[in-house]
Formats: structure tokens, C-alpha cells, sequence
């Protein structure tokens, strides 16, 4: 059972990080409660922090493209002022300046992984470089780093980019 304790404390985690990142949580902090509460609940459920307003398989590596933060978020917040389930918000949004306005699923639009395809070796790389899906930093080193700098993501999120 997830305690009003607990949903404190990720609350201000999920604050702390979006705001050193650049993001916004929704002003509504009544209605982020319910969103992490949700959060915690899909953890102790499935063992990670699926998006409480999708429908996780409860596989993993099904549901990595949800986990939070979903690698649909800068693009809905970019399009919409907010990602899907409304978590995170535009700058307007969380100054009033804009209001919210509903999210089309982008989960199922997104084309899968592509067949790996001859890449002409233009630059000769020391190390590989690997793009995190959620906000699309790069880093070129040797594995993917454990978690993403930018927007807290786990190494699993990341790709290999180069």
C-alpha cells in the first residue's frame, strides 16, 4: 500500500529533478498527487513507474517506452503544453499562461525498431554514442551511463546512436 508519506516524498523528488532539467510539474498539485500516487502503485505492482494513465503489459522491456518519464514527453509537451497524463507541463501551462488541453496517445504511432542498415563510416569514433529516447541527450563513451543527466532516465532508455 502506497503511503501519503511516500507519495511526498517522490513528489518533491519528481519536483526537485524536473526543475534542475528545466520542466514543470503541473501547478494542480492536488492532481500530481493522484499522478504519483498512481506511480508508486504501478512500481509496487509491476516493479517500475509505468504512466498510471496507460496500460503497461507488466513486462519490462514492453513498457519501457512508458516508464516515467515516457519518451513521448518533450514531444507532447512541445505540440500540447503537457505530457500525456499531465504530470509534466510547458512553462506557460505552469504560469496560467496557457491551459491545458487534451493529449492524443502517441504509444502504438511509434515505429518500431528499425532493421539494422549499412552505415557508411564517414567518422571513425573512439566510442559509441548513445542517445537517451526521453529527451534525447548524447553521450559517447563505452555503455550508456546508468541514469540520464538531463532527465533522470534509466540506462535502458538509452540507444545507440552512432
Amino acid at each position: 500500500m502506497v503511503s501519503d508519506e511516500d507519495v511526498e516524498q517522490l513528489y518533491q523528488r519528481l519536483k526537485e529533478d524536473a526543475e534542475s532539467a528545466g520542466y514543470h510539474l503541473n501547478p494542480d498539485r492536488s492532481f500530481v498527487m493522484g499522478i504519483v500516487r498512481g506511480l508508486l502503485t504501478n512500481e509496487e505492482r509491476f516493479g517500475y513507474m509505468a504512466c498510471p494513465c496507460r496500460l503497461p503489459s507488466g513486462v519490462r522491456e514492453q513498457d519501457l517506452d512508458i516508464i516515467c518519464p515516457c519518451d513521448y514527453r518533450d514531444q507532447d509537451l512541445t505540440e500540447y503544453g503537457a505530457c500525456y497524463c499531465a504530470l509534466y507541463v510547458s512553462e506557460r501551462v505552469a504560469r496560467g499562461e496557457a491551459e491545458l488541453r487534451p493529449v492524443p496517445e502517441r504509444r502504438g504511432s511509434k515505429p518500431g525498431p528499425s532493421p539494422e542498415k549499412p552505415v557508411v563510416d564517414l567518422i571513425k569514433l573512439s566510442k559509441p554514442v548513445w542517445r537517451c529516447r526521453v529527451c534525447g541527450y548524447l553521450c559517447a563513451r563505452d555503455e550508456p551511463p546508468e541514469v540520464c543527466p538531463i532527465c533522470k532516465a534509466s540506462r535502458e532508455r538509452f540507444e545507440r546512436f552512432m
